[in-house]
């Protein structure tokens, strides 16, 4: 245990060294091949994906996925330190991707590597490792790229920081493009159609707008309108807006529902830009939700995006860190939390 974490730790220094942005994820994709390869595994790879599936293979056994994601966000304006430099200070492991998702990819990786390093064919289930790509983005050249190359998968843990609460649904996304269309005119007299006044409304509709299904775990359907455009310059009545909505949707209704609903009744012209980003949950009833409720985890509703909401199969998110530190200046993990995330996982799945 203490050499795989200590292992853990030094391979999340080497990825947060690493510029890894989404669809720029080569260099980390190669660490990981070269950290698997000289530990005496073979990995495969597609494109910037590299997973690991357990020796001893048995098609009679199901199998569960173990994933996360190489990729990070651009740092924001406010880092006080140099993002790509792991820091150490006391307890704490400051660097960009070291609380989202680094520190759940390498314990992961290392709770894998203790499980399947060590009598693995006595083990009810096969396993798979999988670093994936463009999870920040939803790109279709990460884990979606991959899961048709894979065997049947019964269970995914997917790692996010989630302080190793069991997330056992989350929301999906959404993004709907709207156009309300008025007619143009000068703004000093009394003619045109002002598109933005004819959106105000709708806008507001949205604001109120209300789904009959809340779910115990993640509440209601969430619309927020994010961004607006119009108008060419000061003197014009604008002819078109634009704006934007944000829809979180919880696991009660699909995308295509929610958007089918919409149109019904929103009083403009509005486009999915997709419908891939569905909720997802799992049955309380399975047994890594259980295994996880005996180890005294507590379940709950997550309110972020994963690439849970690309799989098919059960999932259960899970991770070292806290979501409130994703995407913020000086992001930084317990080293601690590590260690524990470790332990917990070889409990869930060992």
């Amino acid at each position: 245990m203490d050499a795989n974490y200590y292992e853990a730790i030094d391979l999340l220094k080497q990825l947060i060294a690493i510029q890894s942005f989404s669809r720029e994820e080569k260099a980390a994709a190669d660490l990981l091949e070269a950290c698997m390869q000289n530990r005496g595994w073979q990995p495969n790879r597609k494109g910037n994906n590299v997973w690991l599936m357990s020796p001893n293979w048995d098609e009679k056994k199901p199998t569960i996925l173990l994933n996360s994601h190489i990729d990070t966000v651009k740092p924001v304006a406010g880092w006080t330190r140099d993002p790509f430099l792991p820091t150490e200070e006391g307890d704490k492991l400051y660097g960009l991707g070291s609380n989202d998702a680094g520190a759940s990819l390498v314990s992961l990786l290392h709770a894998y590597l203790i499980i399947c390093g060590d009598g693995v064919q006595t083990r009810a289930y096969n396993y798979i490792f999988l670093a994936s790509c463009e999870e920040e983005v939803s790109g279709k050249d990460g884990i979606e790229s991959v899961l048709p190359e894979l065997p049947p998968i019964a269970l995914a843990v997917v790692g996010e920081p989630t302080g190793m609460r069991p997330a056992i649904a989350e929301r999906g996304l959404m993004v709907l493009d709207c156009v309300v269309r008025g007619k143009s005119g000068h703004a000093a007299r009394d003619e045109g159609e002002n598109a933005i006044y004819k959106a105000l409304p709708v806008i507001e509709w949205f604001k109120n707008l209300r789904f009959p299904k809340e779910s115990a775990l993640l509440g209601a359907v969430k619309t927020t309108v994010t961004m607006i455009e119009a108008g060419t310059q000061h003197n014009v009545i604008p002819d078109t807006c634009r704006f934007t909505v944000d829809v979180r949707s919880n696991e009660l209704y699909s995308n295509e529902q929610i958007f089918k609903k919409i149109v019904v009744d929103c009083g403009c012209e509005i486009f999915a830009r997709s419908f891939r980003l569905n909720s997802s949950s799992i049955d309380p009833d399975n047994f890594i939700v259980q295994r996880a409720k005996l180890l005294g985890l507590e379940p709950y509703g997550s309110p972020t995006l994963s690439d849970q909401a690309l799989m098919s199969c059960a999932s259960l998110k899970i991770g070292p860190g806290a979501s409130e530190r994703s995407h913020t200046a000086d992001e930084f993990v317990y080293l601690s939390e590590i260690r524990q995330a470790i332990e917990i996982y070889l409990r869930l799945l060992g």
